[in-house]
């Protein structure tokens, strides 16, 4: 599209659960499950062992009581921003929209209310453009340290938050006799239509870990998916990607 072309200047945002405990990163949520890492003391010392409050229970404590999207969209337009781009999921699994296709999300957990949609309707009415990113992706093996220890991610009632939480390696590895794990693409693939369906963003982000083999039939269906439903919108949208996840010419390379 002409306007991203032009557009230098635009506003990404890492904003979840995961800013309950603000401490490290934004990989709090798999660090405090890995025994080797500086954040699995801190959650210990804070806030007890990993199988009594798991990441699970920041959820309840993440209200966003004072989120208040039409504030950061007249922020993010005075910053002389052309385009703001939310995390809609990020590699938690916790979505921070509206979803049929999970509890676990911002509009019928924690906020209580569409985060993503609010912003987009905010970011719209300031003459600014709607853009998401998407790290379902990575989701597959986030959650894989708290296999390996007492942790709430063993419980099978959280598997809609934590599963797979498999290990590192990409989806349909047969190493460890992993089987290949359709249904996850599957949903990989049926979440992001959703959030193109849903809020129309004009760009969409992913992060690293499509680029896995295995997920190149399922990166051609969204893509032509995404780029159909753009010339039904009568708008121009583009895919972002990181690596060698797209052929050239075929996404917008970042």
């Amino acid at each position: 599209p002409a306007w991203y072309a032009d557009a230098k200047f635009g506003i990404f945002i890492h904003w979840g659960v995961y800013s309950v405990p603000a401490f490290g990163n934004e990989w709090y949520p798999r660090n405090m499950y890995l025994s080797d890492n500086r954040i699995f003391k801190h959650h210990v010392e804070k806030y007890g062992p990993q199988s009594k409050f798991g990441y699970k229970d920041f959820i309840s404590l993440f209200k966003a009581e004072k989120y208040s999207p039409a504030d950061w969209a007249d922020l993010f337009k005075k910053s002389g921003a052309k385009y703001v781009m939310p995390v809609a999921e990020h590699h938690d699994g916790f979505q921070m929209y509206g979803s049929e296709l999970s509890e676990w999300n911002a509009a019928k957990m924690g906020p209580k209310r569409d985060v993503i949609g609010d912003l987009a309707k905010e970011v719209r009415k300031a003459g600014l453009h709607f853009a998401a990113s998407s790290h379902r992706a990575e989701h597959w093996w986030f959650f894989d340290g708290g296999m390996k220890f007492d942790s709430d991610v063993k419980d099978p009632k959280y598997a809609g938050l934590y599963g797979p939480a498999h290990p590192r390696r990409l989806p349909g590895a047969t190493v460890d006799n992993q089987p290949t794990d359709e249904n996850y693409l599957k949903d990989w693939l049926a979440r992001t239509c959703e959030l193109v369906d849903k809020y129309q963003p004009e760009v969409i982000w992913f992060d690293w870990w499509i680029e896995q083999p295995v997920f190149v039939p399922y990166l051609q269906k969204f893509a032509a998916y995404y780029y159909n439903r753009g010339t039904e919108w009568k708008k121009g949208v583009a895919i972002n990607y990181k690596n060698q996840a797209f052929p050239e010419k075929v996404a917008v390379y970042d």
